[in-house]
């Protein structure tokens, strides 16, 4: 792959995954990545490029038209990732997830409609836009209808995506993918709370029964998708992505403890948040059939895989332990 992308918000989870990774595989490739440094984002992600030459760093808001204006310029693509992602904080603080998921991908649009209109935006978006679903698989003709302010908000942004593309002719794709796990996942998601908190021997709240289901993909898997729709995806569609590891929160750290050879007893079911979906799943056999991607890692060992990661790697996450990952209930909390 010979290609000069521009990555926003490439300090995060994903983001900082799907750029090692291409700069691990393509020794040519050129890229540029936009990130803030605001929650969410660790600079630690990428330090250990920080002195390749492929690799070049701005420090930007997504909502900066001057400043991204000037970074799509010369670009082949742009993959946007930057976004306020957690929905217990959107609950809290839903006027940062409208300003950033919304504005901040209009001015992308603006941007490479105005500056460099040949270019190609991948625009990482989630399964929560469908909402929840009882039975069956949503596919991407499925309406959305978002229950929290975060999927909303992402609704919002893809809507923006496919306008733009019909109307402007912008080639322009969206991915939608399940629940992600691996390394480098900020603590106050599920499964790295569940491992941080096991490992410091507090108790690991549940919401609710713990029955709600996800379908769970590693975080690489995620972005060799992410990938294969950059190379080979069409203008102005749409591509679920999804692994097919449906497991409950419950069954998740049920898992985790016994990995890590914890007891059952730190378990602690915690007062369920406002609109929490049932169910979510996804049907990918879209990205499957036309563009030949296939997830590698299994549920078991990509697990096992993130605990040991976490806890060998406790530089890393330990600068981040606060309210926000020790606190049971943190859609409550006055962010």
């Amino acid at each position: 792959m010979k290609m000069r992308l521009l990555i926003t918000g490439g300090l995060g989870f994903i983001g900082s995954n799907f750029i090692r990774d291409l700069l691990r595989k393509y020794p040519d490739i050129e890229i540029t990545n936009v990130d803030d440094q605001l929650y969410g984002s660790n600079s630690k992600n990428l330090t250990d490029f920080e002195g390749d030459k492929r690799y070049h760093f701005v420090k930007g808001n997504i909502t900066d038209y001057e400043k991204i204006s000037g970074l799509v310029v010369g670009k082949d693509a742009v993959v946007n990732f930057a976004a306020e992602t957690h929905v217990d904080r959107s609950l809290s603080d839903p006027g940062s997830f409208l300003k950033s998921n919304v504005s901040g991908v209009f001015i992308i649009l603006e941007a490479m409609r105005k500056r460099n209109p040949g270019a190609r935006l991948v625009h990482v978006s989630t399964d929560e836009v469908y909402g929840d679903k009882a039975n069956g698989s949503f596919t991407e003709r499925d309406a959305l209808k978002p229950s929290s302010p975060y999927s909303a908000s992402k609704a919002a942004s893809d809507m923006f995506v496919l306008a733009y593309s019909r109307t402007y002719g912008l080639d322009a794709m969206i991915t939608r993918c399940t629940n992600n796990y691996g390394p480098r996942q900020f603590p106050e998601k599920l499964i790295p709370k569940t491992i941080l908190r096991a490992a410091l021997s507090l108790k690991v709240p549940i919401y609710g029964s713990g029955r709600n289901v996800r379908d769970w993909i590693y975080v690489l898997d995620h972005c060799s998708a992410i990938e294969n729709v950059l190379n080979s995806g069409i203008k102005g569609q749409i591509y679920n992505v999804s692994a097919g590891d449906e497991k409950t929160n419950l069954d998740v750290v049920r898992e985790i403890l016994r990995i890590m050879g914890k007891d059952e007893s730190q378990i602690e079911f915690v007062e369920d948040r406002p609109g929490h979906d049932v169910r979510y799943s996804l049907d990918s056999s879209k990205i499957r059939e036309e563009l030949g991607w296939r997830p590698i890692q299994t549920f078991e060992n990509g697990l096992e895989a993130t605990v040991r990661w976490y806890l060998d790697n406790q530089d890393w996450w330990r600068p981040l332990v606060n309210d926000n990952v020790l606190h049971p209930t943190p859609w409550k909390l006055k962010w």
